[in-house]
């Protein structure tokens, strides 16, 4: 039953992004490079992955700690 859901909903994820037009995803990617607030949209960007990326590594470091005391 997962495993039809899953595929389903993959199904129609596809059909959502088909349906998207590329015009005015470079209009905007265009305008924010003029501009120059593309460089703050990946730094924010990164800024939160690198943020989560160390959370995640320090609970996987308190878990395993927790884990050998056991």
């Amino acid at each position: 039953m997962k495993n039809k859901l899953f595929a389903l909903m993959l199904a129609f994820s596809t059909f959502s992004v088909q349906a998207q037009s590329n015009t005015t995803d470079s209009i905007m990617a265009n305008t924010m490079r003029g501009n120059g607030k593309i460089y703050v949209v990946i730094s924010i960007i990164l800024t939160i992955l690198t943020g989560l990326i160390l959370y995640v590594y320090s609970l996987d470091k308190k878990i395993s700690k927790l884990e050998k005391n056991d």
